[in-house]
């Protein structure tokens, strides 16, 4: 699960959870490479699993060489292409008659002390400097458009009975907009990427604390030990990256 390349140190874990019978979660764990993502499936047990792990499947399949903004093209395409697949041909064949087989998606690129975060979903990016939790990743759900658009509370659009459906997914639909963010790295930042299963039922403060322990190791374990404490009913997965 750890891995060390240069200046960047990783641990990844995925968990079923206590109800799902299934894990449709996926990740990539690929610190010799500087990359990493998360992905969370969707469509039904068989057609969520096989979406989340065609996307890491392809994502470990990109080209290392290049400079970030190459690399990032590369990735963009991948994700683009993947969707196409996803949202026309998987879909419709009579294998596999369920209309809807997507996955979330979040993956960081890093060159140096330069990263890129590219996302698509709920599925979140964090960072974790100099004592502050910050989360880098915005929700693509209708959660976060009722507060945006419609300035409600975060508790009051949460009451709203589609709260959790997802605005954009990788085969969601024929057209795919991601979010990429490009920010600077220091020394001793640690990032985090989970899925929904994960900080759904964890506060900032326990996300903060679990990431200040000394090694992305007893990171990850903090933020299972803690996840699997509540009622754990979501797949949840967590990629730790520490430079």
């Amino acid at each position: 699960m750890n891995a060390t390349a240069c200046s960047w140190r990783s641990a990844a874990r995925t968990d079923t959870g206590k109800v799902r019978a299934r894990n449709e979660d996926a990740f990539l764990d690929l610190p010799q490479a500087g990359l990493w993502a998360v992905a969370d499936g969707m469509g039904g047990h068989q057609n969520g699993a096989l979406a989340s792990r065609l996307i890491i499947e392809q994502l470990a399949e990109l080209s290392r060489g290049g400079d970030l903004a190459e690399r990032l093209r590369a990735l963009r395409r991948c994700l683009h292409e993947l969707n196409r697949r996803l949202s026309q041909e998987l879909t419709v064949t009579a294998e596999r008659p369920d209309p809807v087989i997507g996955s979330t998606v979040v993956a960081l690129l890093m060159e140096s002390d330069r990263a890129a975060c590219i996302w698509a979903g709920d599925s979140r990016c964090y960072l974790w400097r100099s004592g502050r939790l910050y989360q880098l990743s915005r929700d693509h759900s209708l959660l976060q458009q009722l507060i945006d658009e419609q300035q409600l509370s975060p508790e009051l659009a949460a009451k709203h009975p589609a709260a959790h459906a997802l605005t954009r997914a990788i085969g969601a639909s024929e057209k795919l907009e991601l979010d990429i963010l490009e920010f600077a790295v220091f020394p001793g930042d640690t990032l985090l990427l989970c899925s929904d299963g994960l900080y759904q039922s964890m506060s900032a403060d326990a996300l903060g604390a679990a990431l200040s322990l000394p090694s992305t190791q007893l990171a990850l374990e903090r933020l299972f030990r803690q996840a699997l404490k509540g009622p754990a009913r979501d797949n949840l997965s967590a990629v730790v990256i520490r430079r």
